[in-house]
């Protein structure tokens, strides 16, 4: 059994269905999180199925109660698995992708070519053929190499957007900010109106509209309006793909805009600066899933110095988001959710790296070896970015619903990790080579 006892501060951040058992344990989907971890081993990633059901449904019911004539895409660049892509699927999203593994993932999962955004600021050829090939919906394109590609691979007439930079500086970390005019994306307005006159009447390029995209994890609208302002006044097209980055809340300090504010802001102003019957497209990814995850690690060391340090069994290897944008996440131990924090510590990944801080300065309830310790809405790009940083393994991937854990993706073995080495076993290392600065 399970209640909504979960403080205030935490319950923002977690599941709709996270709860509270008879021990005082925290629940995912009615899964009792230490036992996740028990069962399926830590470092491990847990996501609310209902929540991320719930999350997509807000998106798709919110922008199409406002503008008809429009789609969400699932920017699946920030949860790549096959379970994300068949939920999207299944709740009527469409997917962008941005290289072939993506979209080879997103065809697996059964998600309908139609429905299919390809971006990318360096397609390859194989890219573009595959995507001609079983027919995505759109291509966006960055350059006019991706024009070249896919003149040279499409067979029928291949719908694209031409993705502008308009010039705006959202308040994010730089290393997610892509909207202003150093961006590596995209093109300078004249530069892509100069490249949508040029492939005009071309046979196997038809120009359906532009795209704009102006960074990640921003926590205000007010830059959302100012970029459609800008392609607003680029021109007449069918289609503008406003693109995604809607910030969401790591910690009790943030206070991201709800969906319905930004939904709010983008089709009232759409209304005022657009045609009625053009389609707006939406790229949500971190605002769709960040929330419905969870990332549970078992405490290994607790070393009381000058600083209390808390190591657990993973850390960057799992979580390099958090070393590449600087963001302040939140910690609780699994098992005492409700007790009040007595301690503040370093909570710190096994990584040998001095920047392995999951959280500085986080406040837990007397920390332990042998603890399930969970960072809360862990769900955008932790799985992205997972990595065999001094040899760790990519953590397992489960989903809960009803009580029921579903493993969507296995953990990375020894053996699969040793497996990609085998052709150094066939050399013979032990020739001792005659080194340059030896010769006489």
């Amino acid at each position: 059994m399970s209640d909504t006892s979960l403080p205030p501060s935490l319950a923002r951040l977690l599941p709709s269905t996270a709860g509270i058992d008879d021990t005082g344990a925290l629940t995912i989907g009615g899964c009792s999180v230490t036992d996740l971890a028990g069962r399926f081993g830590t470092p491990l990633f847990v996501y609310d199925e209902l929540h991320l059901r719930e999350t997509m449904r807000r998106y798709r019911e919110g922008l199409r109660s406002r503008w008809p004539k429009s789609r969400v895409c699932f920017a699946s660049k920030s949860l790549p698995c096959i379970a994300a892509y068949a939920i999207a699927e299944a709740e009527g999203l469409s997917v962008d992708v941005a290289g072939e593994g993506e979209l080879r993932m997103a065809l697996a999962a059964g998600v309908t070519a139609a429905n299919i955004v390809l971006h990318g600021n360096a397609k390859s050829s194989a890219e573009i053929n595959l995507a001609t090939k079983v027919g995505v919906g759109l291509i966006v394109i960055d350059n006019d190499h991706d024009v070249a590609l896919i003149e040279e691979h499409a067979t029928t007439p291949q719908d694209v957007l031409i993705r502008v930079l308009p010039g705006v500086e959202a308040d994010t970390h730089p290393s997610i900010q892509t909207g202003g005019t150093h961006s590596k994306f995209g093109m300078p307005i004249e530069a892509a109106l100069a490249l949508i006159r040029r492939i005009e009447g071309s046979e196997r390029v038809r120009v359906r509209g532009v795209h704009v995209h102006i960074g990640s994890q921003i926590l205000d609208v007010e830059p959302f309006l100012e970029a459609l302002r800008v392609i607003a006044n680029v021109g007449s097209f069918d289609v503008y793909n406003l693109g995604g980055g809607l910030g969401v809340n790591y910690s009790e300090a943030d206070d991201a805009p709800e969906i319905e504010e930004y939904l709010d802001g983008l089709c009232g102003l759409a209304a005022t600066v657009l045609p009625d019957d053009v389609e707006l497209i939406i790229e949500p990814g971190r605002s769709l899933v960040a929330r419905s995850g969870i990332t549970a690690y078992t405490v290994r060391t607790v070393k009381r110095s000058l600083e209390t340090f808390v190591a657990v069994d993973g850390g960057m290897s799992e979580l390099m988001n958090i070393a590449l944008t600087d963001d302040r996440f939140t910690a609780v131990v699994a098992d005492r959710v409700t007790e009040a924090p007595d301690t503040l510590v370093q909570l710190v990944g096994r990584q040998c790296e001095s920047g392995d801080l999951l959280v500085d300065r986080a406040p837990l309830h007397a920390p332990a070896p042998g603890d399930t310790v969970i960072i809360a809405a862990t769900g955008a790009y932790g799985y992205t970015f997972a990595n065999n940083y001094n040899g760790a393994l990519h953590p397992a991937v489960v989903f809960c619903r009803d009580e029921e854990a579903t493993l969507a993706v296995r953990r990375q073995t020894y053996e699969g990790y040793l497996e990609a080495h085998e052709p150094a076993l066939e050399h013979d290392w032990t020739r001792l080579p005659v080194l340059t600065s030896q010769k006489s």
